[in-house]
C-alpha cells in the first residue's frame, strides 16, 4: 500500500476539479437563500474562492514557463503565500464582522475541499509513470 501512494503519476488535468469546486460554490447560493442567511458570506466564500483560482492559475503558468527548479520553487511558495493571504482577508473580515466571516470561510472551505478530492482521486487513478 505505500508503494502505491508513493509511486509518481502525471499530474491530471485541473479542469475537473476546479469546475466540481465552482458547482459546489453555485449549489451553496441556494441553500444560502433557502435558509435565510447572509448572501454576503456566501459572495466573500465565493470571491475568496475565485482569487484562490486565479492566482493559482497565474502561478502555475509561470512555473510551467519555467520548467526549472527555480520556476517549481516560485510555484510552491507562492501558493503558501497564497494560502496564508487568503486566510488573512478572512481574518480582517472576521475581526468586523464574525459571522460574516464564519459563513466565508465555510463556503470556501466546502469549494476546496470538493475540489481537492476531486484532485486526489484523479491523480491516484491515473497510471503511475515507469
Amino acid at each position: 500500500m505505500p508503494g502505491a501512494l508513493l509511486t509518481p503519476r502525471p499530474l491530471p488535468d485541473r479542469r475537473v476539479p476546479v469546475a466540481l469546486g465552482g458547482a459546489v460554490i453555485a449549489l451553496a447560493l441556494p441553500v444560502f437563500l433557502l435558509a435565510g442567511w447572509r448572501v454576503e458570506g456566501w459572495a466573500l466564500g465565493a470571491l475568496v474562492w475565485a482569487a484562490s483560482q486565479l492566482l493559482g492559475l497565474a502561478l502555475a503558468r509561470k512555473g510551467i514557463g519555467e520548467p526549472t527548479l527555480r520556476g517549481s520553487g516560485l510555484v510552491a511558495f507562492g501558493m503558501m503565500g497564497r494560502g496564508i493571504g487568503l486566510a488573512l482577508v478572512l481574518i480582517v473580515v472576521a475581526v468586523v464582522d464574525p459571522s460574516l466571516a464564519l459563513a466565508g470561510a465555510l463556503v470556501y472551505a466546502a469549494a476546496y475541499s470538493a475540489e481537492l478530492a476531486a484532485g486526489l482521486v484523479l491523480y491516484f487513478s491515473g497510471s503511475p509513470r515507469t
